[in-house]
């Protein structure tokens, strides 16, 4: 998820990851598989696979399952049947969501997200609804405990390597760079020895709202609901958590 509290949010995922690993490592699987599809099984020569590796990676996911989809991917290129679906559409208290979505049935999966809005008190909405409040950008996420490094240093770090900002969290630093130069700032920082919690593209908010407690609590549990369905890989959103619910997801 994006929004306000990115590492309070980051950390919920990582809880979710530590819980349902299959799960995540099946989502990222078909990530995996799609950008081989679209560009082959050469990382070298197809950004789409390295930046899924990456964020395979920064899941920890084995060298060897990655290895393995890989191949199995290029060996079956036509038996890949799934297909990239967005959805966009506000939840309670206005909230924008972008749903990115893998699926080998749109119908069903189109119906079930639908559903998902619907019960929810929000509603989808046509294609380019909501997107124009969203930047994409490259996000890594740098768990502060894991580097001796200050602010001031990370900052000239990333600056350096080609980052476009760094934002100072309590517990993390988050780097965000332009889409294009998102591998180039990874690889630079992954050869000075610098772990990523996160390392993905991923559309970040222009403009954030601020629901009620009511609302943003159901907006969070769509975006629950939305994050455990098989065929979601990725929920953004523009909500500025409350205080009162920030303390419950930390």
């Amino acid at each position: 998820m994006s929004g306000h509290s990115k590492w309070a949010n980051i950390k919920r995922k990582k809880e979710a990851t530590d819980a349902q690993r299959g799960k995540i490592f099946t989502k990222i699987g078909r990530e995996l598989a799609i950008a081989v599809r679209h560009g082959g099984d050469n990382p070298e020569a197809n950004s789409t696979l390295r930046d899924a590796i990456a964020k395979a990676k920064a899941n920890n996911m084995p060298n060897d399952t990655i290895e393995r989809i890989i191949k199995k991917a290029a060996g079956a290129l036509d038996s890949v049947n799934y297909e990239e679906l967005v959805y966009e559409g506000y939840g309670p208290g206005g909230v924008a969501i972008i749903v990115e979505a893998t699926s080998d049935n749109r119908n069903r999966t189109s119906s079930d997200i639908r559903h998902l809005f619907d019960k929810s008190g929000g509603s989808l909405g046509e294609t380019g609804c909501v997107m124009w409040m969203f930047d994409r950008k490259g996000v890594l996420v740098v768990d502060r405990d894991a580097v001796d490094i200050d602010e001031d240093d990370m900052l000239m770090i990333a600056l350096e390597a080609g980052a476009e900002d760094l934002i100072t969290q309590d517990d993390a630093y988050e780097i965000r760079t332009a889409p294009e130069d998102f591998a180039s700032v990874r690889d630079t920082l992954e050869k000075q020895g610098i772990p990523f919690i996160s390392a993905q593209l991923e559309l970040i908010p222009k403009v954030t709202v601020s629901p009620d407690v009511e609302a943003a609590r159901k907006v969070l549990n769509l975006i629950d609901k939305l994050d455990d369905h098989d065929d979601v890989q990725n929920v953004y959103h523009n909500m500025e958590i409350p205080p009162e619910l920030e303390e419950l997801e930390e």
